[in-house]
C-alpha cells in the first residue's frame, strides 16, 4: 500500500511532452532550456527532460542545481534566477549560465571566477515591460560595454520574461524589440549574441502562429513540458500530456454537516474571512492534506462530484454530496494540479512521490 498523501508521477509522459515541444520549437531553430523548477529539480522527471532531447536544464536555486549535479547529471546547467551576491562561490562551482541584471554582482562573479580561472557565461535581462528582473532597454549598450570589461565573464545574449508578475503577454512587437537591442549592441559593440532567450511557455502560442520574430532562439520551458499547459491562456499544448502529476490524499473524515459555518465569523488560520454559501446540509469529507502542502485554487478533481470546500495548513474539506458511489473513510481522492498545486506538493516533504513508466497511448 501507497503512503499518502502521495504524487504519482509518469515519466513516459514527460518524455512525450518534452519530444513535443522540441519538435515545435525546433522549427523555428529555437533550443528548448528544460526549467525543473516547478517539481523541486526532481531528478528522475530532469533525467526524463534529457531523454526526451533536452541539453540544458535550468532551475530558480542553486541547491537545485547542485543535487542535479551530484546525481550525476551531465547536462549543462543554467541559473534562471538573478544570483545573490552571497552564493556566489557555489555559483561558479555548479552553475554553467545564469541570467543577471546587476553590475555589482557580476563585479563579484568576475572576481570569483578570475581566482578559480573559470570563464562564467551570462544572459543579461532586459525588462521589455512585465516589471520583474533586467535592465531597461535603454541602458542595454552601456551595461554591455561595462560588463566588457570584466575578466572571466562571458555575456552569451540578452533575454526578457514575460507573465510571471505583471501579467504583460509576449508578443512579435515587444519580442522584436529585444531582437533589435541585440543588433544594436552587435553594431555599437562589435561583440556576437549568441543567445535572444525570449521567455516561457507563454511564447509557444506565437511559434504556433508564425508570429515569432526571426533570431528568437531560446526559450526556457517548465509548465508545458511538465503538465502540457499553456497556463496563462489557460490551454492545454497539442500533442501533450497534462495528467503527468496526480496528486492522492486520503480520507480521514466523512460527516453530514451544515454548509453554513455556526456562529460569528471572524478570520481564518491565515488571516482571510471565509465567505459561504447556505446548501443545507451536505455530506462532507476530510482529506490529509493541506495548504501546506498544496495550492487549493489549483487543484483539479479527477472524478465529477467532488467540489473542494476549503482548507487549512493539515486539512481538505471537500464536498462529495454528489458523488456517484461509494465512499468511505481511507478512501483516496485524487487530483490534477495546476502548476502553482505542482510546485507546492513537490516542494512539500510531507508528500511522498512514487514513478511509473507507460507507452504512449
Amino acid at each position: 500500500m501507497k503512503n499518502n498523501p502521495r504524487v504519482d508521477i509518469y515519466l513516459d509522459k514527460i518524455v512525450n511532452n518534452t519530444k513535443e515541444i522540441i519538435k515545435k520549437c525546433a522549427k523555428k531553430e529555437i533550443e528548448v532550456i528544460g526549467i525543473t523548477k516547478g517539481c523541486s529539480a526532481d531528478v528522475r522527471v530532469a533525467k526524463a527532460m534529457i531523454k526526451g532531447g533536452i541539453k540544458t536544464l535550468g532551475d530558480s536555486r542553486i541547491e537545485n542545481i547542485k543535487k542535479l549535479k551530484e546525481s550525476g547529471i551531465k547536462s549543462k546547467m543554467m541559473l534562471i534566477r538573478i544570483p545573490m551576491p552571497s552564493e556566489i562561490k557555489q555559483l561558479i562551482e555548479y552553475v554553467d549560465i545564469s541570467i543577471n541584471s546587476e553590475l555589482s554582482t557580476l563585479k563579484i562573479i568576475s572576481n570569483l571566477a578570475q581566482k578559480t580561472g573559470i570563464e562564467h557565461e551570462i544572459i543579461l535581462m532586459i525588462d521589455m515591460g512585465d516589471l520583474r528582473e533586467g535592465i531597461m532597454p535603454e541602458e542595454t549598450v552601456n551595461t554591455v560595454r561595462k560588463i566588457k570589461q570584466l575578466p572571466h565573464i562571458k555575456l552569451m545574449g540578452i533575454g526578457a520574461n514575460f507573465c510571471c508578475v505583471s501579467g504583460v503577454m509576449p508578443t512579435m512587437e515587444n519580442l522584436g524589440k529585444l531582437v533589435m537591442l541585440a543588433k544594436e549592441i552587435e553594431e555599437k559593440e562589435k561583440i556576437h549574441i549568441e543567445i535572444i532567450s525570449g521567455g516561457s511557455t507563454s511564447v509557444l502560442k506565437l511559434i504556433e502562429d508564425d508570429k515569432i520574430p526571426q533570431n528568437i532562439n531560446q526559450l526556457r520551458i517548465g509548465v508545458g513540458i511538465l503538465l502540457g499547459q499553456d497556463d496563462v491562456r489557460l490551454r492545454n499544448l497539442k500533442g501533450t500530456y497534462q495528467d503527468t502529476f496526480i496528486l492522492t490524499a486520503e480520507i480521514v473524515e466523512l460527516k453530514l454537516k451544515p454548509s453554513l459555518p455556526i456562529g460569528t465569523i471572524g478570520r481564518d488560520a491565515f488571516g482571510q474571512i471565509p465567505v459561504f454559501k447556505d446548501l443545507g446540509l451536505r455530506k462532507r469529507a476530510i482529506l490529509a492534506i493541506g495548504k501546506q502542502d498544496i495550492h487549493l485554487n489549483s487543484l483539479i478533481p479527477l472524478k465529477k462530484g467532488i467540489e473542494i470546500i476549503a482548507a487549512s495548513s493539515d486539512h481538505l474539506l471537500v464536498d462529495v454530496t454528489d458523488f456517484n458511489g461509494n465512499i468511505k473513510i481511507g478512501d483516496e481522492i485524487k487530483f490534477k494540479l495546476n502548476y502553482p498545486a505542482l510546485l507546492a506538493a513537490t516542494t512539500s516533504k510531507y508528500v511522498k512521490r512514487y514513478y511509473h513508466r507507460e507507452e504512449k497511448k
